[in-house]
């Protein structure tokens, strides 16, 4: 009865019915319509329902050969990444080991780079010409191509992923807990067996799943330096753009879709269901590390040798920004500044306009629809929230052949344009904004807003003038995180860009293919500074806190 009368008073309430409608329409026009063309276009052949491409990919071994790959890569770089991000978060979080705020700098440096900045740096480093590969040690060899460079690259890219997740899941556990148990004659492995790790057991296993989809959804790393190791989500670019077998690569992209939606969501169950927090009364939070001096040095080295690589991966961007011809003449030289702002000047100004547009309007729509989720009861509640959810989980290949069947003829002809590439942003950004309105709105009291909506406001009014206000910050956290995401897009937005609206990123691929690695290392230097200078006057202008920030990309 009560929710039949809650669904009453909302249609009393126009103009939060017109934005409950909007919201549908525009989630399932950008979000579900996509989608549904690729399937369409998979399981039809000559306007009949057809499963012949699906028989056609699972009797070929090469296909079945990325289906394996892809498996096998996402399990062995979501095992070692979320390893990485766990003992770094312990460290940092329950270690005791100096130089904490350094290390979490360090610990999400990654996240704000191209995807496939570390691919460049690996060939810099390791390739035919690579510094250390033949420079240093003399070796002719194709170097890190494949699988053990996937592996380097995405652990280094990824663990962050588990490194936020786990952070916060090990600050969350009452340090009492682990004193008294202590003081009981526990050792401290036991505490860390018995305790820590049990306490931690489902984050770890939520790190594992996001990094696994992650990792099986990449595209940029894999189509840099997979060589020979053939991934769905190559394939899938390579069948729809390079072969032109539209069906084929459509239903590539079905195969990655399916198994990384079903992940996701059971990663969300996981989250949900499991226990984190632990309140046994008020707590000092403030228990002794959970190690000894020696653990402590073997937890600050560990700590050390990551950042190392994360610094030596970004100072070679850098150094290789500066030198004529990698591998060949290693003077100094400024030319690839010089040509790089000729041929890419344009491409980035471009994308950071766009980036702009889509960032205000993303955190916006976020809020809006975090806002009604939480406050409001109407019918088709919970589908909106998984609506707007589920972009989240849907790989950028997916999305990127998706708009291209869906926006390319009328009524809906906005392939090439800025519009599309927008509107991809948007949409593929909006669960983070969604997931920070979310979470800021739990912290706030609704009779806040119900005084409001007592003294005579209705919910647009209260909607603008007290909850916007004191979820500030959540939205722009979830704006800044947009604007990162944009900024460093590739898997979907490849497919959408064109000769009059490029992206840097894909630029940047182009310019390591023809192998001008000298003018992408300055692209991605670039790219990376424009960034930085982003989140800081963010910070500056806002007073946000840089683990308010990222927070979002949890």
């Amino acid at each position: 009865m009560a929710t039949t009368a809650q669904n009453r008073a909302i249609l009393r309430e126009p103009a939060v019915v017109a934005t409950i409608i909007l919201m549908f329409l525009l989630l399932g026009l950008f979000i579900l319509y996509p989608i549904f063309s690729v399937l369409r276009l998979s399981l039809t052949q000559q306007g009949s329902f057809s499963v012949d491409v699906y028989r056609e990919l699972f009797n070929r071994p090469r296909y079945l050969r990325s289906i394996t790959n892809s498996v096998m890569l996402g399990t062995v770089v979501a095992t070692i990444a979320t390893i990485v991000g766990f003992v770094f978060a312990f460290a940092i979080y329950r270690g005791g080991i100096k130089g904490r705020r350094f290390f979490q700098t360090m610990a999400i440096l990654p996240i704000i780079s191209p995807p496939f900045m570390f691919a460049l740096s690996v060939i810099l480093l390791f390739g035919r010409n690579g510094l250390v590969t033949a420079r240093l040690l003399g070796l002719d060899t194709s170097g890190l191509y494949g699988l053990p460079g996937l592996i380097l690259v995405q652990t280094v890219n990824l663990f962050p992923i588990a490194y936020l997740t786990l952070s916060g899941i090990l600050q969350n556990i009452d340090p009492d807990l682990e004193t008294g148990a202590m003081n009981l004659g526990a050792s401290r492995f036991t505490v860390f067996r018995t305790i820590t790790v049990p306490l931690a057991i489902p984050g770890i296993l939520a790190s594992w799943l996001v990094v696994f989809v992650t990792s099986m959804t990449d595209f940029g790393n894999p189509i840099m330096i997979g060589g020979s190791f053939d991934v769905l989500s190559v394939q899938a670019y390579l069948e729809f753009t390079g072969m032109g077998n539209l069906p084929r690569g459509a239903a590539l992209a079905v195969l990655l879709l399916i198994p990384t939606v079903l992940v996701y969501f059971l990663q969300r169950a996981i989250m949900k269901r499991g226990s984190y927090a632990t309140v046994t009364g008020k707590s000092s939070r403030r228990g002794r590390p959970n190690t000894g001096r020696g653990m402590r040095v073997i937890l600050m080295t560990f700590c050390s040798a990551v950042t190392f690589l994360v610094v030596l991966f970004y100072g070679t961007i850098v150094f290789g920004s500066f030198v004529r011809l990698w591998g060949v003449d290693w003077s100094f030289t400024l030319d690839h500044f010089s040509y790089s702002w000729d041929v890419g000047f344009v491409t980035l100004r471009n994308t950071i306009m766009l980036a702009l547009i889509a960032t205000p309007l993303t955190a916006f729509m976020g809020l809006i629809i975090a806002f009604l989720t939480i406050r409001k009861h109407f019918f088709g509640r919970s589908a909106l929230s998984f609506l707007s959810l589920l972009s989240y989980a849907i790989p950028g290949t997916a999305i990127g052949i998706g708009y291209v069947l869906a926006f390319n003829a009328a009524p809906f002809r906005w392939s090439g344009t800025a519009f599309i590439l927008v509107t991809a942003y948007v949409f593929r950004n909006v669960p983070i904004a969604v997931e920070s309105g979310i979470a800021a709105l739990k912290q706030i009291s609704a009779e806040i807003e119900e005084s409001s909506t007592n003294l005579g406001a209705n919910s647009s009014q209260t909607f603008r003038q007290v909850t916007l206000p004191l979820i500030k910050p959540a939205f722009f956290a979830g704006a800044t995180f947009t604007f990162v995401r944009s900024m460093t897009a590739i898997s979907a937005i490849i497919f959408l860009v064109s000769a009059r609206w490029n992206h840097v990123t894909v630029l940047i691929l182009a310019q390591t293919e023809i192998m001008r690695l000298g003018v992408a290392s300055v692209m991605s230097t670039i790219l990376i500074i424009i960034i930085m200078a982003f989140i800081y006057l963010i910070m500056k202008a806002t007073g946000l806190k840089r683990d308010q920030i990222f927070s979002s990309a949890q």
